[in-house]
């Protein structure tokens, strides 16, 4: 399951759909899950992101959904976690695309196996990433827009400086790869890249604790909006069990309404 998250304008979807039309190279099915942001005034929101993305409509093996943010502010929305785990059950790869995000939104890390950060040339130096609280999430960072070359390749030199001082998790070294969606260029590397921290996380078992541990995390979350911090309190210790964890969470706010 990969997350791709980033700031507006980065080229989130642009790299979206060329992994699309590589996955069903492959013959590989997909969905691609796109959370774009909600009006504050309306409510509403465009769900334009799936325009981008270029496919065959009597394509089968290819799903793509929109979500509303709504007043989610993390880059997904309320309802993005069940709809993943619906389809990381049915399709070979699924990729969510989170809404436009700063410093801090952090969504992407409850639901993802492999989280890409995308950034684009002229963002910002090594300074302005270090800032950044999504800078301790990535597994592959992605600078999009390589065909600029000299300011792709500045980019890239900034990041991976920012990326010596955030610290990083285990033993995975984090790739900063330079990516051009509209040539190709750096979609073999970045595959690459991708393989490879899969078969990192099949190694000990890394992957099957990554899901427990996004799976405790969702459901804490899920108590703490529906109960708020007191309930979340009252609810002690959880840990997620067979079958799953929404009746995990189910069972915990029983619960904490019984009570």
């Amino acid at each position: 399951m990969l997350g791709l998250t980033g700031p507006p304008g980065v080229g989130k979807s642009t790299l979206t759909n060329a992994l699309v039309r590589r996955a069903r190279a492959e013959g590989q099915t997909i969905a691609v899950l796109a959370v774009d942001p909600s009006s504050r005034r309306t409510g509403g929101a465009l769900l334009g992101d799936r325009a981008r993305i270029q496919t065959d409509p009597e394509d089968k093996g290819v799903f793509v959904r929109s979500m509303a943010a709504r007043d989610r502010l993390g880059g997904l929305s309320d309802d993005a976690i069940a709809a993943i785990v619906l389809l990381r059950a049915i399709y070979d790869r699924v990729i969510v695309e989170t809404v436009g995000v700063g410093q801090s939104e952090a969504d992407i890390d409850l639901v993802a196996d492999t989280v890409v950060l995308c950034i684009q040339p002229a963002s910002g130096d090594s300074l302005q990433f270090m800032k950044a609280g999504v800078m301790e999430l990535p597994d592959i960072i992605v600078v999009t827009k390589a065909d600029m070359t000299d300011a792709a390749r500045r980019a890239a030199a900034d990041v991976g400086g920012a990326l010596s001082l955030a610290g990083h998790e285990g033993d995975w070294r984090v790739p900063v790869i330079r990516v051009s969606a509209a040539s190709g260029d750096g979609l073999a590397d970045f595959a690459a890249a991708m393989e490879t921290h899969r078969l990192h996380l099949a190694g000990e078992g890394r992957g099957a604790r990554r899901r427990a541990e996004q799976e405790e995390r969702w459901v804490r979350e899920a108590i703490r909006i529906r109960f708020g911090t007191e309930g979340l309190r009252r609810a002690g210790p959880i840990r997620v069990a067979a079958p799953g964890p929404f009746a995990s969470e189910a069972a915990v706010a029983a619960r904490l309404t019984s009570s």
